[in-house]
C-alpha cells in the first residue's frame, strides 16, 4: 500500500537519526545458491530457480519473523524484488517490516554489474527502473539499493562509476523515493586505500551539485583509513552513511567499522554468518541474536 507523507517522514527521521543498522537481506539470483548454502540449503533441496526463491524466502521470513529482529536494533531491511512480492504471515513483505517490525524497507534495482573496464564494473543497464519504481512505491517501499563495484584506483573508472550511479540516484529521488548509491571497493584490493580518496572526493562533486531537496545516503565499504567519510556523512545532502561487510568476518567487519563513528553497519553475510536451517527456533533466534548484538554495538 502506498505510503503517506507522514509515514515517509517519519521512516526518514528513524534512518537519518535512529540508532542502529540497516539488514541486507538482498541477495539476488547470482549470489542466492552461495547464500542458501552456508544457510544449510544445498542445491539438491530445490531444482529450478522458483523453488530456489522459495528457500531463500523461508530464510529471509525466519530471520524477520525472529523475536531478535525489531526497530530496537534494525533501521531498516533491504529486499530483494521477489521478497518484495512475496508475503510474511498474509501480508506484503514491506507493509510486514514497517507494520509489525518498525523496521524500514528499502528494495535493491540493480541488475547486476557489467564486465569490468578501467577497473571498475558498472551496472547493467535498467531499461524497467520507472515501472520497478512505481511497483516499489504502491508496495510501500521507502528506498533503494544499486551496487557497483571498484576494483583498481582508476581515476577514469571511478569518475564513471560514481556518475552513474547518482544518475540513476536522481531518478530515483523523482519517483518519491531515497536511494542508497553503493559503489563498493573491492576488500582485496591492491588499491584500495589510493582508490577510496578518489572514491571519495567523486562523491563530494556530485553531492554539491544535487537539488537542495535530493536525499541520498551512500553504502560504502568501510575505509582503510578510519573517520576517511566524516565530511560525507554532515553533508546536507546526506541522510546517512552505511557500511558494507565486503566478505570481512563479522568480528572484524564489527572492529573496523567501531572505528568509523560517522558509519552504521548494513552487513548481508555478517547478519546471518552461524545460521543454519536446521537449527532449533531457540538455538537460531540466539545465534541471530548475537550477530545483530555485534553489528549494533559496532554501528553505536
Amino acid at each position: 500500500m502506498a505510503k503517506d507523507a507522514s509515514v515517509h517522514q517519519e521512516q526518514l527521521d528513524r534512518i537519518a537519526a535512529g540508532k542502529g543498522f540497516i539488514a541486507a537481506l538482498d541477495q539476488s539470483g547470482g549470489s542466492t545458491p552461495k547464500a542458501l548454502a552456508l544457510y544449510g540449503v544445498n542445491e539438491d533441496a530445490y531444482a529450478n530457480d522458483d523453488e530456489m526463491f522459495a528457500e531463500i524466502h523461508k530464510m529471509r521470513t525466519r530471520i524477520i519473523t525472529s523475536p531478535s529482529f525489531g526497530k530496537e536494533r534494525i533501521l531498516g531491511a533491504i529486499l530483494f524484488e521477489k521478497t518484495m512480492d512475496s508475503e510474511i504471515e498474509g501480508k506484503p513483505t514491506a507493509d510486514f517490516l514497517w507494520d509489525n517490525c518498525g523496521v524500514v524497507p528499502f528494495l535493491k534495482v540493480d541488475k547486476g554489474l557489467a564486465d569490468e573496464a578501467n577497473g571498475v564494473q558498472m551496472m547493467k543497464p535498467m531499461p524497467e527502473l520507472d515501472a520497478l519504481l512505481a511497483r516499489a512505491g504502491e508496495k510501500g517501499i521507502f528506498g533503494t539499493k544499486m551496487r557497483s563495484v571498484i576494483k583498481d584506483a582508476n581515476a577514469e573508472g571511478i569518475k564513471a562509476v560514481v556518475a552513474q550511479q547518482f544518475e540513476v540516484g536522481q531518478q530515483i529521488v523523482a519517483a518519491g523515493l531515497v536511494p542508497i548509491i553503493e559503489p563498493e571497493v573491492d576488500i582485496n584490493s591492491a588499491t584500495k586505500a589510493e582508490a577510496e580518496v578518489l572514491l571519495k572526493a567523486e562523491i563530494k562533486a556530485q553531492l554539491d551539485a544535487l537539488p537542495a531537496d535530493s536525499k541520498v545516503a551512500l553504502k560504502l565499504t568501510i575505509p582503510s583509513q578510519a573517520g576517511l567519510y566524516d565530511d560525507l556523512a554532515d553533508h546536507a545532502n546526506v541522510v546517512r552513511v552505511v557500511a558494507l561487510s565486503g566478505g570481512y568476518t563479522t568480528d572484524d567487519a564489527c572492529a573496523r567499522l567501531s572505528q568509523n563513528t560517522k558509519m552504521i553497519a548494513s552487513f548481508s553475510r555478517a547478519l546471518t554468518e552461524g545460521l543454519n536451517a536446521a537449527m532449533s527456533d531457540a538455538d537460531y533466534d540466539a545465534a541471530l541474536g548475537a550477530n545483530i548484538s555485534k553489528i549494533y554495538d559496532a554501528s553505536l
